[in-house]
């Protein structure tokens, strides 16, 4: 199977150090997540703003992963709750000599281990927001589209030196 980058270039001018401008002829841009480009907003000679979106991914998947995410994120906040349940009945038996220090720790234990779940379930649910937001490319600073190489359709492969999906130059078509 062949795969086509979608690139879109813009030309943008940037000031470095003293106040020294540079242009930059073709920064090419690309997402940062896998993919299968669904939409090309631009055009080649377009002037675009800082912000505008450029292409999107299909977020099929990307949702699907946040949804299955955010679940897994109630889930665990639903055991640590309960664990911690556990822990102060657990606490309250040992206070009245009702049982011992090996049930208060197993039940320390399972809250500890509940609190790590749902941390990482977090980091997890804040990691798929992340990517579904970045399904959509979005231009750096103001520019003129030099090129879109992609077209709905093209595969990105994010992780593996991705090819350019956009090219922006410093303002002249």
């Amino acid at each position: 199977m062949k795969q086509h980058g979608a690139v879109v270039a813009l030309a943008g001018l940037s000031l470095l150090g003293a106040g020294q401008p540079w242009a930059a002829d073709n920064v090419e841009l690309t997402t940062r997540v896998s993919g299968v480009v669904e939409t090309v907003l631009v055009k080649p000679g377009q002037r675009v703003k800082k912000g505008a979106v450029l292409l999107r991914l299909d977020r099929t998947i990307l949702q699907a992963r946040l949804d299955e995410a955010t679940a897994e994120h109630a889930r665990a906040q639903a055991d640590e709750a309960d664990a911690r349940r556990e822990q102060e009945r657990a606490q309250e038996l040992f206070n009245r000599t009702v049982s011992s220090t090996s049930e208060l720790d197993a039940a320390t234990l399972r809250h500890a281990r509940a609190q790590a779940a749902l941390s990482a379930a977090q980091a997890r649910r804040v990691i798929a927001q992340k990517n579904l937001q970045d399904a959509e490319l979005r231009a750096p600073f103001d520019g003129v589209v030099s090129a879109v190489p992609g077209a709905p359709g093209t595969v990105v492969a994010a992780d593996c030196q991705p090819r350019p999906l956009v090219v922006l130059g410093a303002g002249r078509p």
